[in-house]
């Protein structure tokens, strides 16, 4: 088996992105695949664990991670449940997620279906939010997955990616602090972390974070960039300045290349700066996937 440098555990989806008026663009997404696709694109030896069905979007899906160099060994198919999807519209007011995602194949991952030996002796195991709001079981999955690799001496990423259409707010507080007492890095977004703190300037909210167990905490800020705090010092990231087209995978992008670097040793603040600037490359194309940048495009700027 092969080490990786990170492997992701969660729900990969199929995109349908609104260009303009009634035209769609079929993409991919799913937070922890665009965050494995992420790693590999910017060379990481990044793998998924998660469950397909057994229908055309998971095969499509399997094409994908093959094409990007994304280990999928620790991918099951469910031969009962459905691929999910969700479609992405633009307005005024920025973008909208709809998901037809009840009942997934990747809703159906349990504790006992984890590919224990790729976690231990995977450098970064990162799962989200989502990962634990999709269903009882997948929540068990989650957390035992983060046991297993703090047990193994490795460390746990975690990005909240709070999304309450999945579950209410109090019960995604109470699971989340749950999750960041057994991680090693936190990478929440502004607004998620505001509704799970209930604090509204960054610097509090980095503390509380740290004050829930993270070594790392790299909260982002958008077009600002991110805010780092580590080994009692919180660091301000600027922004690149850029025109945004769509927003989608800006996030996991971030996420994606900070445990990149920091899987090449970088310490966290250039991991940080390498990330700010990658997210803001994503931001210029639609789609989750298709602009993440490549090792090229960085080094192009």
């Amino acid at each position: 088996m092969r080490d990786f440098d990170i492997i992701c555990i969660g729900e990969p989806l199929v995109e349908f992105n609104q260009i303009k008026g009634t035209q769609w663009h079929q993409g991919f997404g799913g937070d922890v695949s665009n965050v494995a696709i992420a790693a590999a694109r910017l060379g990481a030896r990044s793998a998924i664990a998660t469950r397909l069905g057994d229908d055309g979007f998971g095969q499509e899906l399997r094409n994908l991670w093959s094409r990007e160099g994304v280990d999928a060994s620790c991918v099951a198919t469910d031969a009962s449940a459905p691929t999910g999807l969700y479609f992405v519209r633009h307005g005024s007011d920025g973008h909208r997620f709809e998901y037809r995602r009840a009942g997934s194949a990747a809703s159906r991952m349990t504790a006992d279906s984890l590919p224990v030996e790729a976690i231990e002796r995977a450098r970064f195991t990162h799962l989200s939010g989502i990962t634990l709001a999709i269903s009882a079981g997948a929540r068990d999955a989650g957390l035992e997955a983060m046991r297993i690799a703090r047990a193994a001496g490795r460390q746990v990423s975690f990005d909240p990616n709070l999304r309450l259409a999945l579950w209410p707010l109090e019960q995604a507080r109470s699971v989340i602090t749950q999750a960041l007492g057994l991680a090693d890095i936190a990478l929440p977004g502004l607004d998620d972390a505001r509704q799970i703190t209930g604090l509204d300037t960054p610097e509090d909210i980095v503390r509380a974070f740290h004050k829930m167990g993270p070594d790392i905490v790299a909260l982002t800020l958008g077009e600002d960039g991110a805010l780092l705090g580590h080994a009692g010092a919180i660091t301000h990231i600027p922004g690149v300045p850029v025109t945004a087209v769509d927003a989608t995978g800006a996030g996991d992008c971030f996420d994606g290349a900070f445990l990149t670097r920091l899987s090449k040793g970088d310490t966290p603040e250039a991991a940080c700066h390498y990330a700010v600037a990658a997210s803001a490359l994503s931001v210029q194309g639609y789609g989750a996937v298709a602009p993440l940048p490549t090792v090229a495009d960085m080094a192009a700027g």
